[in-house]
């Protein structure tokens, strides 16, 4: 199929000859410098009676949206002003939409944080960057904020993910901070290897260039129904918030147990008859591997955020197509279109990356930024409209957007960002992602630096040093694993440093595998040896690796055997037990999918996500799989 709105222009050449490894996207569509807001706003003057918001039985039309989102700006409008940074913790729901648009209307940057994203995470935030106010419930806002001025918003207080009582909590700054440059429009958090999160500002038309982009391809429109799925601080959630309202659309918020299990996934979309949505890889990828759903509505699937293994298989009745791009070229810089009736549909082969955006142009490179001829592997530069302002700390800026040479002729291109992604280009443009140059790895599609994640064990009293490796699973699966040193007089266990953890860190970045140890292993000159680290903790994650995994206790279940051996794979810790917590054994939401998926598999016992998480220990799972394999006997009897 071809790639709509993505065909690149032809490659310069080499002096002998041969093509380099240069593409550029489509020209943007004719209107696309119409701002996003605007958009936003020609809809509720069009269809004030459409429905904007639908979640479960409560809806919310584009009037409604727009009438609410006046009243949010008039109650912020005296402390907030046009270029200011205002933190939202809220999660998927009308009210978050509602605070979007109230935000874009003010002018302010729209700083996604996510309902909980730590106390620490969020104060370490506000310390650095110029927040002038975080909205959300009090309840989970730092102490600075709760005990600073509280200004109650009227906000949809419906829903499955709705707050019962939402304010915008107005702090003094802690002292001299980063605020973002005049053109923002949203700004987001990376992950930073100094242990604090970078921040990057996006301009609206960015944004607007991308959503053009994104309407044409799926044929988004008025009576579509569009997912509201992706995680609130995680970058794609821009393109699934601003997409629906900018088409007419209804956007539908998931209700949370939907991200932790594709089966519930598919059962919701089916359920709100959902017609466009976007999803994480490693949650689309096990409905890949399975018969497609039946009764889907889906036309157009979209999935990104980390590397796909498999093609849609010929049962597959929505468009997929995979995406990339770092939050620094807005979202999604590239993209690959598959359907079911595509030559190799449904083999385990990695699809390509694909072409460019329209607007985008990406380069291949060796290490001095020159292009390398097709074929070749190098590192991705993208430049073009899509790329972001810059990140709010003005030397990390200049390191990663580069100017281009002068010996580089890229009409329309003055900038450069250095991706760090390892790529190469077929004939024709199309990318194959190879992975990264450095030590930045993708954890269920988050990108994280081991570094930060040392660093937050480090802000514990009881470590004296932390180092983080990121090994993989034999079955290509990338995983944390932190090797800890005390400080003198303390001794720490993974249960008493994970909980602290949890406040700085983004769920996918906490390590499933944490080892106290004496010293760390040190090379030749006298650093220490990463490699050695990682080299030992891909070698006890082999099945046939030293140790023998502990083995189940006599007279162990066939539920427990079933979900033991489950566990210790996907975790790659074959010492857990039936004692262990699922999550404080190191379990993520993307690993409780996976998990859920296997039980079925293996088991035919279908467990939702919040059965599993409710449970003290795996030993309360393993019963409940057990139960109900004996009732479904039974029943068949």
């Amino acid at each position: 199929m071809t790639q709509p709105m993505t065909a690149p222009a032809t490659a310069p050449h080499t002096p002998d000859g041969r093509p380099l490894s240069i593409a550029r996207g489509a020209a943007p569509a004719t209107g696309a410098d119409i701002g996003v807001l605007a958009r936003f706003e020609e809809w509720a003057r069009r269809t004030p009676q459409a429905p904007a918001v639908v979640d479960g039985p409560h809806r919310w039309t584009y009037g409604q949206i727009d009438a609410a989102a006046d009243e949010v700006a008039a109650a912020l409008r005296d402390r907030v002003r046009p270029g200011e940074l205002v933190g939202v913790c809220l999660d998927r729901s009308a009210a978050l939409v509602v605070t979007a648009v109230a935000l874009a209307r003010l002018g302010a940057v729209y700083l996604p944080l996510g309902p909980r994203p730590g106390e620490r995470r969020t104060a370490a935030v506000t310390d650095d960057l110029n927040v002038v106010c975080l909205i959300g419930d009090p309840a989970f806002l730092p102490p600075r904020h709760r005990s600073a001025e509280l200004r109650d918003l009227a906000l949809p207080d419906a829903g499955v993910n709705a707050a019962a009582r939402v304010v915008a909590a107005f702090a003094a700054p802690a002292g001299p901070a980063r605020s973002a440059p005049p053109e923002a429009f949203y700004a987001v958090l990376t992950s930073g290897s100094t242990g604090r999160p970078k921040a990057v500002a996006v301009g609206e038309p960015a944004l607007g260039t991308l959503l053009d982009w994104y309407r044409t391809t799926t044929g988004l429109a008025p009576g579509d129904r569009h997912s509201l799925l992706i995680g609130v601080a995680f970058d794609p959630h821009l393109m699934e918030l601003w997409a629906g309202l900018t088409s007419g659309a209804a956007l539908v918020p998931a209700p949370d147990e939907v991200r932790w299990d594709p089966a519930v996934l598919a059962d919701w979309w089916r359920e709100a008859g959902m017609t466009v949505g976007v999803a994480a890889t490693p949650m689309a990828e096990p409905l890949l591997e399975r018969p497609w759903p039946a009764g889907l509505k889906l036309r157009h699937l979209m999935v990104g955020g980390d590397r796909m293994h498999r093609r849609p298989g010929a049962d597959v009745t929505a468009t997929v197509h995979n995406a990339y791009g770092p939050a620094e070229a807005t979202v999604a810089a590239t993209v690959y279109t598959m359907q079911g009736t595509d030559p190799g549909a449904g083999t385990d082969s990695a699809p390509p990356i694909g072409c460019p955006l329209p607007g985008v142009t990406v380069v291949v490179t060796d290490a001095d930024g020159r292009p390398v001829p097709q074929g070749t592997e190098g590192e991705l530069r993208i430049g073009g409209g899509g790329l972001a302002l810059g990140y709010l700390d003005p030397e990390l800026t200049a390191r990663r957007f580069t100017a281009v040479p002068e010996s580089l002729d890229l009409p329309g291109v003055e900038r450069l960002y250095r991706t760090g992604d390892r790529v190469r280009m077929r004939d024709g443009g199309q990318l194959e992602f190879l992975g990264r140059l450095d030590d930045q790895v993708k954890i269920s599609g988050v990108r994280i630096e081991p570094a930060e994640v040392a660093a937050a064990f480090e802000q514990d009293p009881a470590v004296l040093s932390a180092v983080v490796t990121a090994p993989r699973t034999a079955d290509g699966r990338t995983r944390l694993v932190a090797y800890v040193r005390p400080a003198a007089g303390a001794a720490p266990t993974a249960e008493s440093l994970l909980p602290a953890l949890r406040t700085w860190l983004p769920e996918q970045a906490v390590p499933s595998d944490v080892r106290i140890v004496d010293a760390f292993p040190l090379d030749a000159n006298g650093k220490v040896d990463r490699a050695e680290l990682t080299r030992q903790a891909a070698a006890d994650a082999r099945p046939d690796a030293g140790t023998a995994p502990a083995a189940p206790e006599a007279g162990a279940t066939p539920g427990e055997q079933l979900l033991l051996t489950a566990v210790r794979d996907l975790l790659a810790r074959p010492e857990t037990s039936l004692t262990d917590n699922f999550t404080e054994a190191g379990g993520t939401s993307i690993i409780a999918a996976r998990l859920l998926t296997v039980i079925e598999k293996e088991s035919g016992v279908r467990l939702r996500a919040p059965e599993l998480l409710r449970q003290p220990d795996l030993r309360a799972v393993a019963r409940l799989i057990d139960e109900r394999r004996a009732r479904q006997q039974a029943a068949g009897a």
